[in-house]
């Protein structure tokens, strides 16, 4: 377990490649008005409660995994809803109900067992195959996340998936249904066409110009030109400061000197090791033959160093690394035990230890590999120093100018050219702004920011020219916009439009023939069959891709067939009417391949029912109560931000 431990004190963590417990939506739940004097919590399942800052904190979890899937943009507010909380909700119950039973039964999973999950993690091999220690840290620490933490939601997610997969594994498909399933897959319709186009009514539609006008009347918004408006803005940003901003080189030189150790890499060492598990609840007697046999594997090692990697994949009970023959790869001061490390930093290469105790157990080490600490020179780091000295600048002057931005975009009203020249800032323009956002383009756009698009289409804005307040629209970002001229909506004229209507009417009043002649034609042969002017004969099966339109497709399967011929009648947008007959119903060519995967599919979606059956069941048994003051009271506040 060394190797594992070693690891964790590395602070790491993957949590994009974390084991994401499955979502649960349930229902049923007790709602309960009043929690006695447990105002802090949202909801009871059995032993268990799920507390305000428990809540609090999956909501901004759904939050963070929300922004990673869709964007940084992703609106808060959209989690801000009661139905979106009830979801939270459910979830964390369900959760809480689970880790109840788990604990009822004893469930447990051992820490081999978490090593290995952790080890056979995607995304952090190196290219050598061998476990990305670095990658694995960095991850952890940006999550803030301590090895405890991280060791704990593991081992319960694993518990977890433990539970739910012996739920799973039980579950019973019905060979009958996957049987029936199958054949109604593989049947095969024989079916003729017979179409009533649109095109081939229009000479009868008869148009008058108040059938336009009533189309026109009636539908406004087709015809309906957005307002919109050109202006101009002036933006203060880090960004658009740093462009104004000189950096000496005696700045630099200074800052290299003032963090040198910054730029320089922590000496690395890399060593293996054999260990002997051994604890301070090892009875006495343990203790002393554990003791022997590493006195006597010592010897061996000291006598013909070469064979240390052998001894210690036959002798070392570190899982993690005694297949690699105790290799620990490279690690820092403190990556390790206080122990085990100071004696490896004591070491010269090549040299093994004597026996060093840790609360693993006995340790052999031997040091295979040294990397001595490095310092980048000033020319290796100049550009990145610059670029963070005129950052750093930034920041300072952002802060100082905010103020003056702020007032003289609101002193100087009619004009932005004052702000400009006071902060050497551009004024620049802007065309055919809306209202409202454009949908899936990015907030951090002028053209699409709400908050701007609120400011420069407000009252004071349109009628009176007035400069916007200053308006922060992201951070260290101030912008101020001014309408430059604005043309509010309006309604292209009939006369305009009149040949468009037209078009619009006679398709539809074509389809309304098409489809009044198609019904009747569909009437008479449910009472004569009649194979006339029906199309050549086509083979319709859900397994194969249809030759017909969606619309003819679904209505040809879904026939009644009992009795053939059968007809059925659908309407095919744009295009008409077509009625089809089917002549004849066929057993169809059995397809293994995509039998066993229908199978799998109807597996799949049995064991999800049992699951959600086994969750309504725990439930129950938990009584599940909600306290809906404090949900509702929840909803009412503002989404995480």
């Amino acid at each position: 377990m060394f190797d594992y431990i070693r690891t964790h004190q590395r602070l790491m963590q993957f949590v994009l490649l974390l084991i994401i417990f499955p979502s649960f939506v349930v229902g049923g739940v007790v709602g309960f008005s009043g929690f006695g004097s447990q105002k802090n919590e949202v909801a009871h399942v059995a032993s268990a409660s799920i507390s305000s800052d428990e809540f609090d904190k999956a909501v901004r979890d759904q939050l963070d995994r929300l922004k990673q899937a869709y964007g940084q943009n992703f609106d808060a507010q959209l989690l801000n809803t009661p139905e979106a909380r009830q979801n939270i909700l459910d979830d964390l119950i369900a959760r809480k109900a689970l880790i109840v039973e788990t604990a009822a039964h004893k469930l447990t999973v051992s820490d081999q067992a978490m090593q290995q999950n952790i080890l056979e993690t995607p995304g952090l091999k190196k290219a050598d195959n061998t476990f990305d220690n670095e990658r694995y840290r960095s991850l952890l620490a940006m999550q803030g996340m301590t090895p405890a933490m991280y060791e704990a939601q593991l081992r319960q997610d694993l518990v977890l998936q433990q539970l739910i997969g012996s739920v799973q594994a039980t579950s019973i498909t019905s060979k009958t249904v996957a049987e029936r399933i199958a054949l109604i897959s593989e049947q095969e319709r024989e079916v003729q066409a017979l179409g009533f186009k649109a095109k081939d009514f229009a000479s009868q539609v008869k148009i008058t110009d108040e059938m336009l006008r009533a189309y026109y009347t009636k539908n406004t918004a087709q015809f309906e030109i957005p307002e919109k408006l050109n202006a101009e803005y002036v933006m203060l940003s880090n960004d658009v400061l740093a462009q104004q901003i000189v950096v000496t080189d005696a700045e630099v030189q200074a800052h290299y000197e003032q963090n040198k150790k910054s730029y320089t890499t922590d000496e690395l060492r890399r060593a293996s090791h054999i260990l002997l598990g051994m604890t301070k609840d090892t009875p006495e007697k343990e203790k002393q033959a554990v003791k022997a046999k590493a006195e006597s594997l010592l010897a061996q090692v000291r006598k013909d160093p070469a064979k240390f990697a052998q001894l210690a994949k036959e002798n070392s009970q570190d899982p993690g690394s005694k297949d690699k023959g105790g290799d620990l790869d490279f690690f820092k001061r403190g990556a390790m035990t206080k122990a085990f490390d100071d004696s490896v930093f004591k070491l010269k290469q090549g040299e093994i230890s004597g026996l060093v105790e840790t609360e693993y157990g006995l340790h052999i080490i031997q040091l295979t590999d040294v990397k001595p600490s490095v310092a980048k020179s000033l020319d290796e780091v100049k550009a990145d120093l610059t670029a963070e000295i005129k950052k750093q600048k930034a920041s300072k002057a952002y802060a100082e100018a905010e103020e003056t931005f702020s007032n003289t975009v609101y002193e100087q009203s009619e004009s932005l050219q004052a702000v400009a020249d006071k902060l050497k800032l551009k004024v620049e323009k802007i065309a055919n702004l809306q209202r409202k956002p454009m949908p899936g383009a990015p907030a951090t756009m002028i053209a699409n920011n709400p908050k701007f698009l609120t400011a420069i289409y407000s009252d004071d804005s349109l009628k009176k020219k007035h400069n916007t307040e200053a308006i922060s629209i992201a951070p260290n970002v101030m912008v101020s916009g001014r309408v430059v001229d604005y043309k509010p909506a309006s309604k292209r004229p009939f006369e305009e439009v009149k040949a468009m209507i037209q078009e619009i009417v006679l398709q539809t009043e074509s389809l309304a023939l098409a489809k009044k002649a198609g019904e009747s034609k569909l009437a008479a042969l449910r009472s004569k069959d009649d194979a006339s002017g029906f199309a050549d004969m086509k083979v319709v099966s859900r397994s194969k891709k249809p030759e017909v339109p969606n619309e003819a497709f679904m209505a040809i399967v879904k026939a009644d067939v009992q009795k053939l011929p059968a007809f059925v009648g659908v309407e095919i947008p744009n295009v008409g009417y077509e009625v089809y007959r089917i002549a004849k119903v066929n057993v169809g060519t059995p397809d293994l391949a995509r039998r066993a995967g229908e199978a799998k599919q109807l597996d799949n979606s049995v064991a999800q029912q049992d699951v959600y059956s086994y969750l309504e069941a725990l439930k129950i048994k938990g009584k599940v109560k909600i306290n809906q003051a404090a949900l509702n009271a929840k909803s009412n506040a503002n989404a995480p931000q």
